[in-house]
């Protein structure tokens, strides 16, 4: 367990380390960086000051060498617009995007679940047929218009749910993470239900059924744990994009998370903190997978890590 652990970290790093000179090569492949930064209408002699500031100067693989050491020392750079490190910046949003990702998580997860549960134990049944038109909607409705739709319902019609912000506590996560949690759902009821059925056609579970064990007793007590095995991959890798801030719909409800941020960044030109969003987001995004790797065997002790 340990050599696989320090496995999986050798090779998180290494993905890091390749999220962050794409990000880094990305930049400057795109065009000049000092441009992007300054307005349009900058002088020459303004583009000069800045290029010389940030040693843009320098040769390409100096930058690269600086701003890995950088990193290192836990220096993500300094926004623009804000005129402050960029880390400090993103983690005071951080919380908020944290908490609307795990409501959202959950929201999928229990939907997901018990949704593929039921269409797997009634296959065919008038509930598999909704279920699929559900996995369906949810796996093709553009996110942007499911969020003005539930505004437009619960919040400018029924006056339910705030419009926008996090004034208002868990009212105002509710709408939002619903809107994150339809893609993640459908994906789970999809997968459940799939694996569920291969499991049930399983021979231990004929056994248990030949014992006189109830199909739903069968279903809750051996058949759900062994089902659930390849759902974690899946909501492990939702949760981590969640985690790594929902653009469009924290722009659309005005939350206060990383997704908004990022916007608000590339708006601004502000190309540090924007570099320092995307390497944020992919440490976070490698770190759940990692988790999610390691929490396999607490649902399958067969499995062995070598």
């Amino acid at each position: 367990m340990a050599k696989y652990v320090l496995k999986r970290v050798f090779g998180s790093l290494i993905a890091i380390l390749g999220a962050a000179t794409v990000v880094f090569f990305m930049i400057r492949i795109s065009g000049d960086p000092v441009r992007l930064m300054l307005p349009v209408e900058a002088s020459e002699e303004q583009v000069a000051a800045l290029r010389d500031s940030l040693g843009y100067n320098d040769p390409v693989i100096v930058q690269y060498g600086r701003y890995l050491l950088d990193l290192l020392h836990g220096d993500f750079g300094t926004s623009l617009h804000y005129n402050a490190p960029a880390l400090p910046l993103i983690l005071e949003r951080l919380p908020a995007t944290i908490e609307l990702a795990v409501m959202a998580i959950a929201f999928a997860t229990v939907i997901g679940l018990i949704a593929g549960t039921i269409a797997a134990v009634r296959r065919n049944g008038p509930f598999d047929v909704v279920s699929n038109v559900f996995v369906m909607f949810g796996q093709s409705v553009p996110v942007f218009w499911l969020s003005i739709l539930l505004i437009l319902l619960f919040s400018v019609t029924l006056k339910i749910f705030p419009t926008s912000g996090a004034d208002q506590g868990i009212m105002s996560m509710i709408l939002p993470a619903f809107a994150l949690s339809c893609y993640p759902a459908a994906t789970i009821t999809r997968l459940m239900r799939s694996s569920l059925l291969d499991v049930m056609s399983q021979d231990y579970i004929r056994t248990a059924r030949a014992k006189g064990f109830s199909k739903w007793r069968v279903v809750i007590f051996q058949a759900i744990k062994n089902a659930f095995i390849p759902v974690i991959t899946v909501i492990g890798m939702e949760f981590g994009t969640l985690l790594g801030g929902a653009v469009v719909t924290e722009t659309i409800f005005a939350w206060p998370g990383i997704g908004r941020l990022m916007i608000q960044a590339v708006n601004n030109r502000d190309f540090p903190l924007v570099q320092a969003c995307v390497l944020v987001i992919s440490f976070i995004f490698v770190l759940v997978n990692f988790i999610v790797d390691i929490s396999y065997s607490l649902f399958d002790p067969r499995i062995k890590y070598r």
